[in-house]
């Protein structure tokens, strides 16, 4: 055998122990699972078992913009999608939701006021989308996030709102541009749109980050009511 038959060979064997180890690691976390939510069972037989899940489903287009999400995110599953309209008619970004379904088991079954209570609840985990619709500076990007984001959050904690501005590089937003929230208790996981990866804990910002998209007063009423919609089918 030639050293690149062989070499190809050990490449194989150790593919193949990863993947093994893999499906091992999946099934132990589906019979956790199981043990604790009887209707897990049934959610789990529409799990993929091979190929690569970021690729299950088709995705959703946000009709308003003509954006595309996929279906999962960071984990996550899309429950719900919208556009945040500025000055009447300047649809400036696509806006989407991503919630873990098991999380979400009890809540789906609730009453609508069940859902948003979970929805203002930064302990429910998700990744909140952002892709923008047109260019925007970044100076207006963080005034317009800070601004409906201070009076909610009533004195607490604003010192918050500075260490989110930096978590965003002076570079300006243009059409396609990709921003990811990840709120997980009182910490945010963020992504800013050039791939640069940050983090802030504080309990009162994640209070005031989910009432800003799912509130009485959301920034995208359109993704609200998606949302709201989409939960129920998980």
């Amino acid at each position: 055998m030639s050293a690149m038959s062989s070499s190809s060979a050990a490449t194989s064997r150790q593919g193949t122990k990863i993947t093994a180890g893999l499906v091992l690691a999946g099934a132990a976390g589906l019979s956790l699972a199981m043990q604790h939510e009887p209707n897990f069972a049934s959610m789990a037989a529409r799990l993929p078992t091979s190929g690569d899940i970021l690729s299950v489903g088709m995705p959703a287009t946000e009709p308003a913009t003509g954006i595309k999400f996929p279906q999962l995110c960071n984990g996550y599953q899309l429950v719900g999608q919208g556009v945040r309209i500025k000055y009447v008619f300047v649809k400036v970004y696509a806006v989407g939701t991503y919630m873990d379904p098991i999380a979400m088991m009890a809540v789906k079954k609730g009453s609508d006021a069940d859902i948003e209570k979970a929805l203002l609840d930064p302990t429910y985990p998700r990744t909140i989308r952002i892709v923008m619709n047109r260019g925007l500076s970044i100076e207006k990007y963080t005034a317009g996030i800070v601004e409906a984001l201070e009076p909610r959050m009533e004195g607490q904690e604003l010192e918050t709102l500075e260490e989110f501005k930096k978590l965003n590089p002076p570079v300006d937003l243009v059409e396609g541009a990709e921003i990811e929230m990840t709120i997980r208790g009182d910490t945010l996981l963020y992504k800013n749109a050039v791939g640069g990866v940050g983090s802030l804990k504080s309990k009162r910002f994640m209070e005031a980050l989910c009432d800003v998209y799912y509130g009485s007063d959301p920034a995208s009423p359109t993704q609200k009511e998606s949302v709201m919609k989409g939960i129920r089918k998980l």
